[in-house]
């Protein structure tokens, strides 16, 4: 069964952090760009960060850029997106997909099925 999974999320009070984890399933990494993305209600999907397949060169947008830090351990087939300084604003389901290359170009291959982050008081 090939499948990306997400972890690590949580509720989180404002200035918080957390470390969300996406882990592959019957696939290696080593070949995939990854993405995080995040969808909070009422809301259109924002991707967040991306870091490339062999080099580790990163994007993030400037909702997260100096706040969110993504990495990847390939010996533990695992992407990371350290999470910092969460604003309530930063509240939604944030997921991971996977696109076979360099960088993080649509269509994916592969998606998580999210997890969810809450930041309140």
């Amino acid at each position: 069964q090939v499948q990306l999974v997400e972890s690590g999320g949580g509720l989180v009070q404002p200035g918080g952090s957390l470390r969300l984890s996406c882990a592959a399933v019957g696939f290696t990494l080593d070949d995939y760009a990854i993405g995080w993305f995040r969808q909070a209600p009422g809301k259109e999907r924002e991707g967040v960060s991306c870091i490339s397949r062999s080099d580790d060169n990163t994007y993030y947008s400037d909702s997260v850029k100096d706040r969110f830090i993504i990495s990847r351990d390939n010996a533990k087939n695992t992407v990371y997106l350290q999470v910092n300084s969460l604003k309530p604003e930063d509240s939604a389901v944030y997921y991971c997909a996977a696109k076979v290359g360099y960088w993080c170009t649509r269509p994916d291959d592969y998606w998580g099925q999210g997890t969810q982050v809450t930041v309140s008081s």
